[in-house]
C-alpha cells in the first residue's frame, strides 16, 4: 500500500514542509529545498509500517508513528481523519502531529515505530570477512555502470582501480567500523560502505555489502549515487558517518 492510495493527501508538500520544521535536518539535497529526502523517507516508512500491520486505524481516525522526533527527542506522528469524499480513500491526512497533540485529541496508545532489524550487530560491518565484488553486475548492468565516474568507465584498467579502492576502503573499516552505513532494501539489510575511485578521500560511489549465504564473505554487487546511498541510510537513521551526507 502507498501512502497516496491509502490518504488524500491535500496540500502534501506544505504538510511536509511543516514536518520538516517539526524535526529539522537537512531533508534536501545540495541546495535544494524541496524536501526529497524526507518525501522519500515519510513514504518508505509508511509502506515498511503498513506491510506491518503497525498503521492503527479505528472507526474516527488513523495515525502512524514518523519514526522522527521533535527537538524534546518526542515522537511524531502522521494523523488522518475520515476523508469527507467517500468516492475516494477513506482517509485525509490532517497533519503531522506532535505526542502532546496525539493525547490532547484523545489518542491514548503509542503507535509502534518501523523495525528495519532484529539482531543490532548487523548494523555493524564484520572486518574479519572479505569484500566479494561482482563486477559482472557492477560493470555489466547498465545502470550499475553509469553510477561510475565518466572517467572509471572509459578506462580499461577500471577492475584494477575498483580492486584498488576495495582495498583502501577494507583500512578504513578497520580504522573505523562506523564508515559502514546500514541501509534497507527490498526487504534485507545491507551495508554501504565507501568506494573512492578518483580522489583518495571523495567517494565516487557507496558499495552495497551484504552476508552471502555461509556468512563469510559480503558480496558487493551495487554501486549506489551518495544521493541515492543518502536517501535508502536515512530510512534506518540519520547517518553519522563523514562520508555520507546530503
Amino acid at each position: 500500500m502507498q501512502l497516496f492510495d491509502f490518504a488524500y493527501c491535500e496540500a502534501f508538500y506544505k504538510q511536509l514542509n511543516i514536518l520538516a520544521t517539526m524535526s529539522p535536518e537537512k531533508w534536501s539535497f545540495g541546495d535544494e529545498n524541496d524536501n526529497s529526502i524526507l518525501k522519500s523517507y515519510i513514504f518508505h516508512t509508511f509502506e515498511r509500517l503498513y506491510d506491518k500491520h503497525k498503521v492503527v486505524e479505528t472507526d474516527n481516525y488513523a495515525i502512524f508513528n514518523t519514526g522522527l522526533f521533535d527537538i524534546y527527542y518526542k515522537p511524531l506522528f502522521a494523523y488522518f481523519t475520515p476523508n469527507s469524499n467517500q468516492d475516494r480513500q477513506r482517509w485525509a491526512l490532517a497533519g503531522f502531529i506532535t505526542d502532546f497533540q496525539r493525547v490532547t485529541i484523545g489518542i491514548t496508545d503509542i503507535p509502534e515505530r518501523a523495525n528495519y532489524f532484529d539482531n543490532p550487530a548487523d548494523l555493524v560491518f564484520d572486518t574479519h570477512l572479505d569484500i566479494k565484488p561482482q563486477y559482472d553486475h557492477i560493470f555489466g548492468e547498465k545502470e550499475n555502470f553509469e553510477r561510475l565516474p565518466a572517467s572509471i568507465q572509459q578506462n580499461p584498467m577500471r577492475q584494477v582501480l575498483f580492486d584498488g579502492a576495495i582495498d583502501q576502503t577494507k583500512r578504513m573499516l578497520e580504522a573505523n567500523y562506523k564508515t559502514a552505513v546500514p541501509q534497507f532494501y527490498n526487504g534485507k539489510l545491507q551495508l554501504l560502505v565507501p568506494i573512492c575511485l578518483e580522489e583518495p578521500h571523495t567517494p565516487s560511489v557507496a558499495l552495497t555489502c551484504e552476508k552471502d549465504e555461509t556468512g563469510k564473505n559480503y558480496i558487493a554487487s551495487t554501486c549506489l549515487t551518495m544521493d541515492m546511498a543518502y536517501n535508502n541510510a536515512r530510512l534506518i537513521a540519520k547517518p553519522e558517518s563523514e562520508w555520507l551526507h546530503a
